[in-house]
């Protein structure tokens, strides 16, 4: 009885302690101080994503991880877009974006301005994500949600990042994979440097 009424203790003085912040207490910045805040030098290339939701998932997460731009190829569907919108939440509307027909031009445009550019795809000689060291003025470029990364694309890339999977599965949703690669971009270029 007595551990069963410490932890009854444990988890009221915990209640009484933790509360939900309201949007007042989150300090979010505006769109106009977003425009105008340091971005992390990179871009994330969208190669041919075909689901409106997953591209708005895509906004939602560049914003929260102050994505230096993304570029949506192919048949990524592209802003102003009401599914687009439902998903980013307004962020269609900071995050930089551009449209590119290809994604080969995407990255013919990239490597002329010097980007390093990495597929985040299982090919061989991949490097599992925790070994990966991430530098500023590099492009990152995600497939297609049954595809991949366009094999087309793939002679551009200077190699590719892989998250290591212990599940059944070989893959996981492509806005999941970007929003673990944007946080790591994140910790390792903007957190460490604070």
């Amino acid at each position: 009885m007595a551990a069963e009424h410490l932890f009854s203790f444990i988890l009221q003085a915990n209640r009484k302690c933790m509360h939900k912040l309201s949007m007042d207490e989150l300090n979010r910045i505006s769109k106009e101080d977003f425009g105008k805040a340091e971005k992390l030098p990179i871009i994330i290339v969208l190669d041919n994503i075909r689901s409106l939701s997953n591209v708005g998932a895509f906004f939602r997460t560049a914003d929260a991880f102050r994505i230096g731009e993304l570029y949506l190829c192919g048949i990524t569907a592209c802003p102003p877009h009401r599914e687009i919108h439902k998903t980013a939440l307004g962020a269609d509307e900071t995050v930089k974006w551009r449209y590119f027909e290809s994604t080969v031009a995407a990255c013919q445009e990239l490597k002329a301005e010097g980007y390093r550019i990495f597929a985040v795809e299982q090919v061989e000689g991949s490097i599992a994500l925790q070994d990966f060291k991430f530098e500023p003025h590099t492009a990152y470029i995600l497939g297609n949600e049954v595809e991949g990364v366009s094999e087309e694309v793939l002679p551009f890339c200077e190699g590719a990042i892989e998250l290591p999977q212990e599940g059944t599965k070989h893959s996981i949703n492509v806005s999941v994979c970007a929003g673990i690669v944007m946080w790591k971009l994140f910790e390792s270029l903007y957190l460490v440097s604070k």
